[in-house]
């Protein structure tokens, strides 16, 4: 079984954690991975880029210069293109909804192989809790000298949920919280890192990271959504 190293936040290693064979050993077709990549960045555009053509552009009719006599060619407005301020051709217009829909399935196989691979990388770490009494930069700072994490950190919080009864059935909801807040107060200063819930995760987060560190509860809600 595959193991994992865990720190506390002063970055002192605790002993070593168990992840789940079928995150740690996935196996995703290439060509997979790549179109939901693709799919990503192309939903992450606004596709709102937009041009005028000469139709549009607000300028003068007067005519540039007399049709005949100079030696020039002829020009009948100052809206053509070929003159500053002009009409664009073919310049970019607003596009429809260019949004590519992500199987679920296939979302969830491309990131756990991109985990299996920080995992054999050994760029996956697990943080006992990312608890703070108040903001400290300072803190998460060492955490990282400590652990001797460079480039892009992700850090991975685990969903704050409540659970209700309902007519005889338990029922678990997620609900804002901010159990995380003095964390990310204190990390958001530091370069190059960034901070998300397991749930709201991409693949491309996972890809452009260069180092992960999750808690143990976001270790154990992300085998519960993987696995």
């Amino acid at each position: 079984m595959s193991k994992l190293p865990k720190y506390d936040l002063a970055g002192s290693k605790l002993g070593d954690i168990a992840i789940a064979e079928s995150i740690a050993n996935a196996e995703a077709n290439g060509q997979m991975i790549k179109d939901y990549i693709v799919a990503l960045r192309n939903n992450a555009r606004q596709w709102s880029a937009s041009t005028k053509t000469r139709a549009e552009v607000s300028h003068t009719t007067k005519k540039p210069h007399p049709q005949k006599g100079g030696g020039r060619a002829r020009q009948g407005s100052l809206v053509a293109p070929q003159y500053k301020g002009g009409g664009r051709v073919f310049g970019p217009r607003p596009k429809f909804d260019q949004h590519v829909r992500i199987n679920k399935k296939e979302r969830q196989a491309a990131i756990r192989f991109l985990l299996a691979e920080k995992i054999h990388a050994n760029k996956l770490h697990v943080v006992q809790d990312f608890h703070l009494e108040a903001p400290q930069t300072k803190q998460v700072a060492s955490f990282l000298k400590a652990t001797d994490l460079s480039g892009r950190v992700l850090f991975l919080g685990e969903e704050n949920f409540v659970e209700f009864e309902c007519e005889g059935h338990v029922h678990k909801m997620s609900v804002s919280g901010d159990q995380h807040e003095n964390f990310i107060k204190s990390m958001r200063n530091i370069p190059k890192a960034s901070f998300s819930l397991v749930k709201n995760i991409s693949g491309y987060d996972v890809l452009v990271a260069h180092h992960i560190v999750l808690t143990e509860s976001a270790l154990d809600e992300l085998h519960q959504w993987l696995s």
